[in-house]
């Protein structure tokens, strides 16, 4: 099944909403089996939408967008000219509109009732987590699905209604894929080291993707044979682990602070942070975990340097010895936290985030990471980018995957 997206609106087109609609879809289409053949963001105007659909060269059309309630919502009426379907007031969409506002002790205006007017021949996909409908149009030679573009009522319709009646209408040949995560080494670099292996992959008709986000690799290991093919990609998931131990933090949905929460329920012992550059962003990952109550105990935030002396105790003059951002006061700022919170663990952040330089003598993108433990402390140096917030992420990623190596070599250690 070869499908087209196609967004509508404005809003996409200037950058003042991000299209999540798309990717998701992507994602979501191409676990069935589908194959995605383009992407259109296109305005509101009638002829924009009329030229996006007759261009299309696919089995299945999926528009999303221009569905609401104001007058430059206008996807609804020109789909119902251009296959045409007059418009008629629908009874069960209007009642669900009805319910949905008297749930709410709101009052309906025109414009919401007019919500139900419908194309009549189409197919009608109902909203339970808003007031505009899908709708299905089967005409012309084409198949099109017209969704809203508010996401959670885009992703309710697409799975509730959509994917059932897809996998009765198309003849749908699911892909099968696994995916690995890699913190801590480049995609080159990456590429390099497991070339032999992915040459392995070519021969035996598997296809490999590098998914590179900041301060992340992920590896998709697919088949278009479906789950046929699910003991050799497993296998080969496997072998990758003997290439690149050091660098997997784990698999298809898994994030590193999940990981690390994991791993510290595991051996129960518990973490807190003590932040400058970062400013809470690590402890915002970590406390993001659902059960993060059961490890995490909390943060200092000492942005400015004279907090790092009056929270943490650590003398003026050695930080003017050191420079802020260098590995002693990472490793103090470690240590002295692990102390203050009474943690098993303690991460610290110290670095240069840009565009300005502030009180450290290093150059933007210079960053110290500090670890304390029940084995010692310890401070890594990463030097990132000059883009301030990508510099944040990194470096929250460069922390929590810090705590996570020595977490497991303590694994490894007991096992000795």
């Amino acid at each position: 099944m070869k499908v087209s997206i196609v967004s509508i609106g404005d809003e996409l087109l200037i950058g003042q909403t991000i299209n999540t609609n798309a990717s998701w879809l992507g994602l979501e289409l191409s676990s069935i089996g589908a194959r995605i053949l383009q992407v259109l963001t296109i305005s509101d105007d009638p002829h924009q939408i009329i030229r996006a659909i007759e261009l299309s060269e696919s089995d299945l059309i999926i528009v999303t967008g221009g569905l609401g309630p104001t007058k430059d919502d206008r996807t609804k009426k020109v789909l119902a000219n251009y296959f045409e379907m007059p418009l008629v007031h629908d009874a069960t969409t209007l009642k669900h509109i009805e319910a949905f506002f008297a749930r709410r002790n709101r009052p309906m205006l025109q414009a919401n009732i007019d919500q139900a007017l419908l194309p009549r021949g189409c197919e009608i996909l109902p909203n339970q987590w808003g007031t505009a409908a899908g709708m299905w149009f089967e005409g012309k030679g084409k198949s099109l699905i017209c969704l809203p573009g508010v996401p959670y009522e885009m992703k309710g319709i697409f799975s509730e209604e959509i994917l059932p009646r897809l996998k009765k209408r198309f003849t749908l040949n699911a892909l099968f894929h696994r995916t690995v995560i890699t913190q801590g080494i480049g995609e080159s670099f990456l590429a390099e080291r497991i070339a032999k292996w992915e040459e392995s992959l070519e021969q035996q008709n598997l296809s490999l993707a590098y998914l590179p986000s900041p301060g992340l690799v992920k590896l998709r290991i697919g088949s278009l044979r479906g789950s046929e093919d699910a003991a050799l990609i497993n296998l080969k998931m496997d072998e990758l682990k003997t290439l690149i131990p050091e660098f997997i933090i784990g698999y298809e949905g898994d994030t590193v602070a999940g990981v690390v929460g994991e791993l510290l329920k595991k051996f129960q012992k518990t973490v807190g942070t003590v932040e400058s550059c970062t400013a809470g962003n690590v402890a915002s990952s970590l406390a993001g975990i659902s059960g993060s109550s059961d490890y995490f105990r909390g943060a200092l935030i000492t942005y400015q340097t004279s907090l790092k002396t009056q929270l943490l105790n650590i003398p003026a003059t050695f930080i003017e010895q050191y420079d802020v951002v260098s590995f002693e006061v990472a490793k103090q700022m470690a240590e002295e936290g692990r102390k203050q919170l009474r943690t098993d663990y303690c991460l610290s952040t110290t670095g240069v985030m840009g565009p300005s330089k502030g009180d450290s003598q290093d150059e933007i993108g210079t960053v110290w990471v500090g670890l304390a433990g029940p084995f010692g402390s310890d401070a890594k140096r990463f030097i990132f980018g000059d883009e301030r917030s990508r510099n944040i992420d990194m470096t929250t990623l460069a922390a929590l995957n810090f705590l996570r190596l020595a977490l497991v070599e303590q694994a490894h250690n007991y096992r000795k």
